[in-house]
């Protein structure tokens, strides 16, 4: 059987890149400045997990000098031994498991420039972000002659893969699955500094120029194929089918291929859907295009369009737990389990969240190795809100006794490591795992509640429509973002933006105190004493009794914020106080004919990234009031089906 393989392999890549079909444009006019296109054929070998591939990447030189040079990713090549770059970090963070033979690679065999010189003896491995000589995820070549601005230059590249099983990162096999991600050798990013083309850490993900993919996917018949892009077209010869698809004005390419995968289809607005289910999920399929259709609703009804066609979802194999909870251009993955009741709404909250990589990750282009925040950041806000709207504040578990919001789940990760880094940082610098947890996803997303419920829903809105249409297709940092924030609230948020991203500060408003005091008459000479020097007592005062009450604020953090404060008195009677929240401490004083009975700070629960919310509310009769927390196994939940770092 692999005898026969191996022709038929050989066979498909003896046949690149001529085509039987032409595909229509998706677009009559480009949405993106396509500076990197690739042409792929790839072949799968199931029993090897070998990828056999061959690709045309074409390349223009946006820039305005000449490029004598050209580094690509080889992200296989972080499972190839255990002393690449990704391997000694998840050594560091307590252990990757790799089995003996679950290792896997990426070799190219040959590079040339296409009709013109090999140029495989100029390839070395590079190593821009520190000095481990070992990790081969970046490779540089070097050109006979400089591309000049405007020109493009078209290299060949054959290369060799093995998928590591089980998957690591996102990519890999398991059994008959297979789901193949950060596969080719693909180029960085030309900016004015140079290349930025950083190595694969423990926990980083991607950063790629927008073009044309056009792939073919050779693989055995009986394998059912999902991919970027669509289909142009399926043939088939001689036991082996391959795969066209063709995608525009896209940074990246995904395929997965199963012979067990079960497919629902559906469409929401004009996208069509499709997913791909495990047959011992297949009861779950109309529900994973449900949510699937509600991804696609909400977020061009809120931030803009989505202009591909279609849309794929793919549930991962049993054991393949590393490829859930992904994006990539028009495919994702998801994640769930046999029985999961329809009140725990795991597959909603994965699949909304990753369809929404699809604007703030691939749409709008941001770096994620250094602006990690801007994707995962500004996508688990959006995953919130949409959640709450849906489904109110059980938005995450709705079940007989136990309702969990997930913006409790997320201000759980965050108040783990709230203060181990600030949010703008190289993502393989952060402290630790939960700290690039903590700064990429959850400390961003809760300021952005924040921020919203500081400025209203519409502006909110409004801010992040304005940044969708300024920067998609296009490479945005995080200043442009507080650029766009600033000019469209009318206002200068710096204030806010420098403390909860270049520091790490935290946000603790309390209620340090309450007390009523019962107002007595007065005394000495003028009330209770006379004298011939002075004038006469001051008669008894009559009337109800007088408390004088006292609240005590306190801002126990370095993040000053303004924050409101409910009073409340024993007749039921209320006040609310507004405090700037700058100076350390404030007092209030109330006198009136009844006592205190509490008092509350943020009494509205506007301010999420408040640290400690039990410190909020104090009482006449009780310490405080203790706010619960997410539970611990549900967070686990939670982070078993979508992998840390997607």
């Amino acid at each position: 059987m692999k005898t026969y393989l191996a022709v038929l392999i050989a066979a498909a890549l003896l046949s690149l890149p001529a085509r039987s079909k032409t595909p229509e444009p998706l677009f009559a006019t480009p949405l993106s400045p396509r500076i990197a296109s690739y042409e792929i054929r790839v072949t799968l070998d199931p029993a090897t997990r070998l990828l056999h591939g061959r690709e045309v990447v074409r390349w223009r030189n946006a820039g305005g000098a000449g490029v004598g040079e050209l580094w690509f990713h080889l992200y296989q090549n972080a499972f190839r031994n255990d002393r690449s770059s990704y391997m000694r970090e998840g050594a560091e963070a307590g252990g990757l498991k790799v089995k003996k033979d679950g290792w896997g690679f990426v070799e190219v065999e040959s590079i040339r420039l296409a009709g013109g010189p090999d140029l495989k003896p100029s390839l070395e491995y590079l190593h821009p972000d520190d000095d481990n000589a070992d990790d081969r995820t970046v490779m540089r070549v070097k050109l006979p002659s400089p591309v000049a601005p405007g020109m493009t230059v078209e290299v060949e590249i054959e290369f060799v893969e093995r998928l590591p099983e089980p998957p690591q990162a996102r990519s890999g096999s398991k059994g008959d699955y297979f789901f193949v991600s950060q596969w080719f050798p693909k180029l960085g990013v030309l900016e004015p500094g140079g290349w930025n083309c950083h190595q694969y850490h423990l926990h980083t993900e991607f950063f790629a120029d927008f073009g044309v993919y056009d792939v073919w996917i050779s693989a055995p018949a009986k394998e059912v194929v999902g991919a970027t892009g669509t289909l142009v077209e399926r043939t088939a010869a001689d036991g082996l089918a391959t795969h066209y698809f063709h995608a525009e004005d896209v940074h990246d390419f995904a395929w997965t291929a199963s012979p067990r995968f079960k497919e629902f289809t559906g469409r929401s607005e004009d996208v069509d859907i499709r997913v791909l289910m495990q047959p011992e999920h297949a009861d779950q399929g109309p529900r994973h295009v449900a949510a699937a259709g509600l991804a696609v609703k909400y977020f061009q009804d809120w931030y803009g369009d989505y202009p591909y066609p279609n849309l794929t979802v793919v549930d991962p194999a049993r054991g393949a737990v590393e490829t859930g909870g992904m994006e990539y251009p028009t495919l994702i993955t998801a994640g769930t389990l046999v029985g999961l009741p329809a009140g725990v709404r795991a597959p909603e909250m994965v699949i909304i969240h990753e369809f929404g990589h699809n604007f703030w990750y691939h749409l709008v282009a941001s770096n994620e190795f250094e602006d990690a925040w801007l994707d995962e950041g500004i996508n688990t806000y959006s995953e919130i809100q949409i959640l709450r709207d849906l489904y109110g504040k059980a938005s995450f578990v709705d079940l007989p006794g136990l309702k969990l919001d997930d913006l409790q789940v997320r201000r759980y990760s965050y108040i783990q490591d709230p203060d181990e880094d600030p949010i703008v940082r190289d993502a393989w610098k952060y402290y630790s795992g939960g700290s690039y947890r903590a700064n990429a996803y959850s400390k961003p997303a809760l300021a952005l509640v924040t921020l919203e419920n500081y400025l209203g829903h519409e502006t909110m809105i409004a801010i992040m429509r304005a940044y969708f249409e300024r920067w998609k297709f296009r490479h945005p940092e995080t200043k442009d973002f507080v650029a766009v924030a600033n000019e469209t609230a009318g206002q200068n948020l710096d204030w806010y933006f420098d403390q909860v991203l270049y520091s790490n500060a935290t946000l603790d408003y309390t209620v340090a105190g309450i007390d009523s005091r019962e107002v007595k008459p007065g005394k000495g000479y003028d009330y209770t004493l006379a004298c011939p020097e002075c004038a006469a007592p001051a008669p008894a005062a009559e009337g109800p009794k007088m408390y004088l009450s006292e609240v005590k604020v306190r801002r126990l953090g370095d993040f000053h914020f303004p924050v409101k404060l409910l009073v409340t008195f024993a007749d039921g009677s209320s006040v609310r106080e507004e405090w700037d929240g700058v100076d350390t401490w404030k007092k209030f004083y109330y006198l009136r004919p009844v006592k205190l009975a509490s008092a509350k700070v943020d009494p509205d629960d506007l301010i999420p990234l408040d640290l400690d919310t039990r410190n909020n509310c104090k009482t006449m009769t009780s310490e405080s009031f203790k706010h619960p927390q997410a539970p611990y196994y549900l967070e686990m939940l939670r982070f078993l089906l979508r992998p840390s770092g997607n």
